[in-house]
């Protein structure tokens, strides 16, 4: 099997998490990648950059995604749990969850409009910080 995508990743962690426990995000790694019969193979597959584990970084992206939702929150440093909004969307849960469907939640919909935000212009004066000589 191929590393599935952080959309594909997202119901499972969530209801991975709906046993209202708090679960740390290293161990729920590895349990997801047991529920999807990755090989030994896969699990160790990098990113392009070659800096981190492919699956362990979408797990991590899916975690984010859902927490900017409202349907995880965090519980400390690598621990998150889920919410109430969390537990409301698995009581009629949906085939698949994915960006469309956090778009319902105004604050998954903010997040991505912050994200999108270009970076604003340097302020004049550092613009012209190589014109300033430096004294010694």
């Amino acid at each position: 099997m191929t590393v599935p995508d952080y959309q594909a990743i997202m119901l499972p962690l969530l209801q991975l998490a709906a046993d209202h426990k708090e679960h740390v995000i290293s161990e729920v790694i590895q349990l997801l990648a047991d529920q999807f019969h990755l090989t030994p193979e896969d699990r160790k597959q990098l990113l392009p950059s070659g800096t981190q584990r492919a699956f362990e970084n979408r797990v991590r992206w899916s975690r984010t995604y859902l927490a900017k939702s409202g349907l995880l929150e965090s519980a400390g440093r690598g621990r998150f749990r889920i919410t109430k909004r969390g537990l409301a969307v698995l009581a009629s849960p949906p085939i698949a969850i994915n960006i469309g469907f956090l778009k319902q939640f105004p604050e998954f919909v903010e997040f991505q409009r912050a994200s999108k935000k270009p970076e604003s212009q340097p302020r004049a004066e550092l613009k012209n910080y190589s014109k300033v000589a430096i004294r010694t």
